[in-house]
């Protein structure tokens, strides 16, 4: 499973890499092995696309008027001749030349020396209007590609453009304006209403309200206190407010989220892979195939004619073109990336769109996935031998040095932490809690396995309280407990329900005590849950799902879910509160933490692979019935180009289709 997080796709041949037109750095890509639909490293604007079509559509219909409807006596020998090829020029010429140039980088079969061929073959033969037709038709398939894969592209990309060049900073009670990428931690930045953010950072004003559309895919507003994260991309919306800089430039949040969407495109689904394997021995196949339909009847057929046979030859050039497949694919796994970034949700590849398609088993961790990780202090029961002040300010200094959210509910309750207190020996036992030394005693303060695993007795039930409880031992005695309570989030019921509709398994997995677990589950009605598990209890419980033949998706949030994450078929990391670990394991990363999202990742790659093979089966069945004609001598040229050019016009509107769709 390890390798599913590092495993790159090498020196696959390919008759498109439409993926270089969504990477963000398209400079270097001359030296690619692959091909550029778009003949142009920069997008141009649609007249510009359209304007060689234009020119040899027109130029051809005044040829076939010509030699049709209003014949003329200067249209013939010569002259006819270099009409059509002139109206071939704007077409094939770059077509003649992508073909150039596949040979000299050892691309030999590629897709535009079979258009070559067909239609230099059909002008061979005195057939002109059908090969600039031909070549018209496939230039005008181009340009829709081009189109698709622009749109494409800018839904992605809408990411890569989230955060400016430019922070304003105070220095000296001054504003600064300096580039983003030189802003060091601890600076002030000052950001104006309708400003972007460029950095993480820790808000200095009072409050402030954000637009978190960049991370979250929502426009709805979001309220900020004082001393609270914000992120770069995040838009400022009303007064101008001040943000102490925590994170260089490189390591925020957005820098990640936009490394992801750049890696993305290099982990591919099986699908894609096969057919661009199958694209490279099936082109070369259908070259000599051709050219046994021209040559082989000459030893067979009586009245042998060598014209008719090349023609038919060069009808199978045309409708073995690959295109379609090599096209459309790639694309609709771009336009289902796209439509989950829309949504907030980014998937690390396209390979992993087609396993969250064939997910059986949601298995969910608790705090942070389905609760909102934001804990209050609900009660303090301490015995009333030790002091309950100099206790909690203990507890207090030993939990700052945790990032659990449990740790943020016990300082928001004391307050701040008594600068006078020296903790020594601070240590955190994965599943169990904090242990250190305060005053020369053994300080424990952590769950009541902690307890067990230090022998300290106790006198109550743990799981007779439903709530979250934090067992304190000092001295080697027990102290007592705090209650804390999270709230379960408010999509929560609407994800499982969603999820008990497409017919998956739900399991709750969690380090808290069981009963609580038991409680959140119930209530949601989820099938299955678990507690008090430690990090490899949580990943022997997901081997037990893998070992009987079914896919599971992990959705967690803490470092503690990184091994497990890392194990599942598809990891699923909440993004916001999520820790860099797990984000960083994960294969998919819901931004704005909402549960809900999970099934709408599931419809996405449902989706998607379901738009991948009806364009499979489309064009396979429409190839091979034309392919059949074609050898036979049934089909014309025109069929031909319906076969080709048409079929991969409709894979293609078809593939875009899922960046339109709602979910």
């Amino acid at each position: 499973m390890t390798d599913k997080k590092s495993h790159q796709i090498e020196d696959v041949a390919e008759c498109c890499r439409i993926e270089e037109k969504i990477n963000k750095a398209e400079e270097e890509h001359a030296e690619d092995d692959g091909h550029d639909h778009d003949h142009t490293s920069k997008e141009k604007s649609t007249f510009q696309l359209f304007l060689p079509a234009i020119i040899s559509f027109g130029l051809l219909l005044l040829a076939i008027g010509f030699d049709n409807y209003f014949t003329q006596s200067w249209f013939v020998g010569w002259v006819r001749i270099v009409w059509y090829v002139a109206a071939y020029i704007p077409v094939g010429l770059p077509v003649i030349k992508e073909a150039i140039q596949s040979i000299r980088k050892s691309d030999v079969f590629s897709e535009f020396l079979l258009m070559s061929i067909a239609t230099i073959g059909a002008f061979a033969i005195g057939e002109y209007p059908e090969g600039v037709a031909v070549m018209l038709f496939y230039a005008i398939g181009e340009i829709f590609q081009s189109l698709a894969v622009q749109r494409a592209k800018r839904n992605i990309k809408s990411l890569l453009d989230q955060r400016p060049d430019e922070v304003t900073i105070i220095e000296n009670n001054v504003a600064k304006t300096i580039k983003a990428s030189t802003a060091k931690i601890g600076d002030i930045i000052q950001l104006k209403a309708g400003e972007k953010l460029g950095l993480d950072g820790e808000l200095v004003s009072d409050k402030a309200s954000f637009n978190t559309a960049a991370l979250t895919g929502e426009s709805k507003p979001d309220s900020k206190l004082k001393g609270e994260t914000v992120l770069a991309g995040m838009i400022n919306l009303n007064s101008v407010s001040q943000v102490k800089v925590t994170t260089a430039y490189t390591d925020s949040k957005l820098s990640k989220i936009l490394e992801m969407v750049q890696e993305a495109t290099s982990k591919k689904a099986p699908t894609e892979l096969f057919i661009r394997k199958f694209a490279k021995i099936y082109t070369p196949i259908v070259v000599f195939l051709a050219i046994g339909i021209c040559l082989v009847p000459m030893l067979f057929v009586e009245n042998y004619v060598f014209n008719d046979w090349l023609y038919r030859a060069l009808i199978f050039l045309v409708i073995s073109c690959p295109c379609a497949l090599v096209i459309s694919i790639p694309l609709g796994y771009f336009g289902g990336i796209g439509a989950a970034s829309k949504n907030g949700i980014l998937f690390k590849g396209s390979n992993f769109l087609d396993v969250m398609a064939s997910i059986q088993n949601v298995v969910m961790d608790k705090t942070g996935t389905m609760t909102e990780g934001v804990f209050k202090v609900q009660e303090v029961v301490f015995k009333s031998e030790f002091d309950q002040k100099e206790i909690l300010q203990l507890v207090n200094a030993i939990e700052s040095q945790s990032t659990h959210p449990v740790a943020t509910a016990i300082h928001d309750f004391v307050g701040e932490i008594d600068s006078k207190i020296s903790l020594k020996e601070v240590k955190e036992i994965a599943g169990h809690g904090l242990k250190a030394s305060a005053n020369g005693k053994e300080l424990l303060v952590g769950n009541f396995k902690l307890m067990d695993k230090f022998s300290i007795k106790y006198d109550i039930d743990p799981s007779s309280i439903v709530y979250t409880l934090i067992a304190v031992a000092y001295d080697n005695k027990f102290v007592g407990y705090l209650t804390i309570a999270d709230s379960i989030k408010e999509d929560a019921q609407r994800t499982i329900d969603k999820l008990k509709v497409l017919g998956i398994k739900t399991t709750m997995l969690s380090g808290d005590k069981n009963n609580v677990v038991q409680f959140v589950a119930q209530k949601l009605g989820i099938t299955n849950a678990f507690g008090d598990l430690l990090p490899e209890d949580k990943v022997n419980k997901v081997k037990e799902i893998i070992a009987k033949n079914q896919t599971v998706a992990f959705v967690g949030d803490g470092v503690n879910d990184a091994p497990v994450v890392a194990l599942s078929n598809v990891g699923i990391a909440m993004g916001g509160l999520g820790s860099d670990a797990t984000i960083e394991t994960a294969d998919v990363v819901i931004q704005d933490d909402k549960p809900s999202k999970i099934p709408i990742a599931i419809n996405i790659g449902k989706q998607t692979k379901k738009i991948v093979w009806q364009n499979i089966t489309l064009a396979f069945t429409v190839k091979a019935i034309v392919l059949i004609l074609g050898a036979g001598g049934l089909a014309t040229m025109w069929e031909a180009v319906f076969a080709d050019v048409g079929v991969a016009l409709l894979a293609i509107l078809n593939a875009v289709r899922i960046q339109r769709m709602k979910f």
